[in-house]
């Protein structure tokens, strides 16, 4: 891979429409695009979902919001550092480019949660669960489309939030046109975490990290394989994906207990014992965060306090420095493991292989053992499964199939799911792509000319309106809707 091709500037209407003439301002074309994500309507969205505690009252703890905004900041600040690298001491990149890389890193991290429904996690289970419970015969009708059915069902059967928010910046967050927020190629090619279509998945004995999870969905692949194209990374991640999912990794792993203690699901005494005991013989940085976070808080106005508010200022300053030192042991990995990376032969995580691995593992395994399955979250994603599942039946009820006439009340259903949603919709079932005559080859190996069926375009419909939701608009509707 090349930074010249990877920090391509050419956006996904490029592809489709000649391009115009625009005049050039003070912004960078990836600048532009940071801009476009600030003032989306789907990063307003994420102020209302939930990021591990959904409906919670307390301000301070963390949504998907403030979580994206942090994991912006850090992927900045780590692309800093890395991109001066580049510049100053590999010679591969001028400074305006450094910056660039800078500049996706924040629009990446901003943006990489935009297509989680509501109710995270536990929101992306129930979307699966619902269409794995689907009568195989009668709801799995694609006709006699020729391409792969088993993607088609995978799309939706191992539904995944990441790919979504491929789908949402490239076509659903509509203005003029279908190009969604019409991102440039080197942002776009960033922000895929995972590269596999949903029926090309490995398992984890085979160690290819990029390929776990569904990278992105049967309507978005002539997109993903015009940037792959545009941007020259093939079949291989972008570099800057590895910066912005390790500054992720960091972030969640490490402030998702800060919350927990806020939540007072634990406390700052039993947190420190669990995290010793899952770093296992590996503790010398943990330590010293503890070490380093005691001093801090010791010598501060905070020394003198007790009880929770003690733990509180404790794991705050714990996670300063949990992320400091993460940060700078993530940064000398990228630098060791730059040349498998840029010639795609680097297939695991950077945190994994760095000197943090242990200290971001036992963050990790306390989260999972001691604030995820807090007794309050098991009895909100119980909830929040019989919300989707019902708000699911009712819309699929409403959106129109092929040939059959709609009755009055299936009429009102379909008028109840947002414009935007059914604009696209009724624009992209039965449409067939086809790019400018200069991206034929790729067009042509994409397989574009295909159609999808009619009833993948529903299910979409139906899966896109759910996943745009808040939280907190997810269950009003669902009161309104069954009398609840």
């Amino acid at each position: 891979m090349e930074w010249g091709k990877l920090l391509s500037e050419v956006r996904i209407r490029n592809f489709f429409v000649e391009s115009e003439k625009r005049e050039r301002n003070n912004r960078t074309e990836f600048e532009r695009d940071y801009d476009r994500a600030i003032f989306s309507t789907p990063l307003r969205r994420m102020h209302d979902k939930a990021q591990v505690f959904p409906l919670d009252p307390n301000d301070s703890v963390r949504t998907r919001l403030t979580h994206s905004l942090e994991v912006s900041t850090v992927a900045r600040d780590m692309a800093r550092i890395i991109g001066r690298w580049l510049e100053k001491d590999k010679k591969k990149i001028k400074e305006e480019q450094a910056k660039d890389i800078e500049t996706i890193a924040a629009t990446c991290g901003l943006i990489h949660d935009l297509g989680n429904p509501p109710f995270g996690h536990a929101g992306e289970e129930a979307i699966a669960e619902w269409f794995k419970k689907k009568d195989r015969k009668d709801f799995w009708n694609f006709g006699d489309f020729t391409g792969s059915k088993k993607q088609l069902e995978n799309d939706f059967l191992k539904f995944e939030g990441n790919a979504q928010t491929l789908r949402l910046v490239s076509r659903l967050q509509i203005l003029s046109d279908l190009y969604g927020l019409n991102f440039t190629c080197g942002t776009i090619s960033a922000v895929c975490k995972y590269i596999a279509r949903s029926d090309e998945l490995f398992d984890k004995k085979k160690g290819v990290h990029e390929k776990l999870k569904v990278g992105y969905f049967a309507s978005e692949k002539l997109i993903i394989d015009l940037v792959r194209e545009e941007t020259g990374t093939g079949e291989a991640r972008n570099p800057i994906t590895f910066i912005v999912e390790a500054a992720d990794d960091i972030v969640f792993s490490v402030v998702d207990l800060e919350d927990g203690i806020k939540k007072g699901v634990i406390d700052w005494k039993e947190l420190e014992g669990k995290l010793t005991e899952y770093s296992e013989n590996n503790t010398e940085m943990l330590w010293m965060c503890f070490e380093k976070a005691k001093k801090l808080i010791d010598k501060s106005p905070q020394g003198a306090l007790g009880g929770k508010s003690r733990d509180e200022a404790m794991a705050q300053a714990f996670q300063i420095y949990a992320i400091g030192e993460s940060v700078h042991a993530v940064i000398e990995t990228f630098k060791e493991k730059y040349e498998d990376i840029m010639i795609g032969n680097y297939h695991n995580e950077l945190f994994k292989d760095s000197k943090a691995c242990s200290l971001i593992t036992a963050c990790k395994k306390a989260g999972r053992n001691h604030v995820y399955c807090a007794k309050q979250n098991l009895t909100l994603e119980v909830m929040a499964r019989r919300v989707i599942h019902d708000l699911m039946d009712i819309f699929w009820e409403g959106v129109p199939k092929k040939h059959v006439e709609q009755t009055r009340f299936e009429k009102e259903i379909y008028s109840l799911i947002s414009e935007n949603y059914r604009t696209v919709f009724e624009k992209t079932r039965g449409l067939s792509e086809t790019p400018l005559s200069k991206y034929s080859e790729v067009y042509n190996k994409s397989r574009g000319d295909i159609k999808l069926p009619e009833n993948y375009h529903c299910m979409r419909l139906v899966t896109d309106y759910i996943c745009g939701m808040t939280d907190t608009f997810a269950c009003t509707l669902h009161k309104r809707l069954t009398n609840g």
